[in-house]
């Protein structure tokens, strides 16, 4: 028999014990084999659950529902240069181009937009998901909610469903589709944050606005903002920038509908006015009303503070005054100037409005009609 020379047969095995070493030091026990005991290295004993089934996405269902409604508004606006033309300028006429999103409320071309996007637009083109594009007629804008409706020549169109923005409660999944900085059907997610945000854009708002955590950009202006069961419940319309953060506001679509329901009808919208200033007031304030003045008394009490009656207004005609304490508008208690706004906006013109209030601690009811807000610039 041959064998393999002692040296040779040495160093052939020499590799295979030095693995075995190694092994055998770092082993925890192998079967058969004697060894430490073994030592448990599971980072959870958490009971494996099942994969989720497909389909379960409510964003991704919602989009699918609205998104081939959700289109892009591109715009044209000619400029007058009263410069052109001088100093070597340009021409008399400069084109101004701008972006932003609206969506199909109608099979037959009705799309809601804010009126921002339209303001004082030569042109308009309506491009859908699906590549489709339309020329589209401004049909009327109101500034003061900031909603337009424009209409394109088509029929059959995919269409929006239109939820109830008065069932909207913080905390909600709240979806926005648009077309951001010329990026077509971007969707975000968040939640709806705060309802109600009267002075989300200052003092004074006629409207009263979804506030959301979704991200909404340039060009997002006019697409819808979407509930997790595909319907719309508001109108992107405005966004306000902070370090590291930005918070962005919607008209509620059921504001948004009452007013291009006026506009379907007469080319405008109507908005109720009574002509006061108003100032909310606290304890404190009235305090230092009542130790400053002998001619305005008012409770210590937290409520809205007739300030000043326009001459010749709604409100002066019904007997209205300066300190005179608003308790409730057409029936309905209010505890800020926002909700006398609110509450006014409610009626109709030439209708009339019951306000009670307190004067001097007496209480007594004024019947106003309100009158067209007057249309500014």
């Amino acid at each position: 028999m041959s064998r393999f020379p002692q040296g040779l047969r040495a160093s052939l095995l020499a590799p295979l014990v030095l693995p075995l070493l190694l092994l055998a030091g770092c082993s925890t026990g192998l079967p058969g084999f004697p060894g430490r005991a073994q030592r448990d290295g599971r980072i959870s004993d958490a009971p494996i659950t099942p994969v989720l089934p497909g389909g379960s996405n409510v964003i991704a269902d919602a989009v699918a529902k609205v998104g081939p409604a959700v289109v892009r508004i591109d715009t044209l606006k000619r400029l007058v240069n009263p410069l052109g033309g001088l100093f070597g300028g340009g021409g008399t006429i400069q084109q101004q181009q701008g972006q932003g999103s609206g969506f199909i409320t109608r099979s037959d071309g009705i799309v809601l937009t804010n009126a921002h996007v339209v303001e004082g637009v030569s042109e308009v083109s309506v491009t859908l998901p699906d590549g489709r594009s339309f020329s589209g007629k401004v049909l009327g804008s109101d500034p003061v909610t900031d909603v337009a409706v424009v209409r394109v020549a088509a029929t059959g169109l995919p269409v929006a469903p239109l939820g109830d923005s008065s069932k909207v409660k913080p905390g909600e999944w709240a979806i926005a589709i648009g077309n951001p900085l010329g990026l077509d059907n971007t969707v975000t997610a968040g939640i709806i944050s705060a309802i109600q945000r009267t002075n989300a854009l200052g003092e004074g708002q006629r409207v009263p606005y979804l506030q959301t955590d979704a991200a909404i950009n340039p060009g997002n202006s006019g697409g819808p903002l979407i509930n997790d069961h595909g319907q719309v419940i508001g109108i992107n319309t405005a966004i306000r920038k902070a370090p590291g953060a930005g918070l962005s506001f919607a008209i509620p679509i059921n504001v948004a509908r009452q007013i291009a329901a006026q506009i379907l009808e007469r080319g405008t919208a109507s908005h109720p006015y009574i002509g006061v200033r108003l100032q909310a007031l606290t304890p404190q304030l009235a305090r230092e009303i009542n130790a400053s003045t002998d001619e305005c008394r008012v409770p210590e009490v937290n409520g809205v503070l007739v300030v000043e009656v326009m001459a010749g207004s709604p409100a002066a005609q019904s007997g209205l005054k300066p300190c005179d304490l608003i308790d409730q508008v057409g029936g309905n208690d209010v505890k800020n100037p926002s909700q006398v706004q609110l509450a006014v906006d409610g009626g109709r013109v030439g209708a009339p409005l019951t306000i009670s209030i307190r004067r001097q601690n007496q209480k007594t009811k004024l019947v106003v009609r309100p009158a067209e807000l007057p249309q500014q610039g």
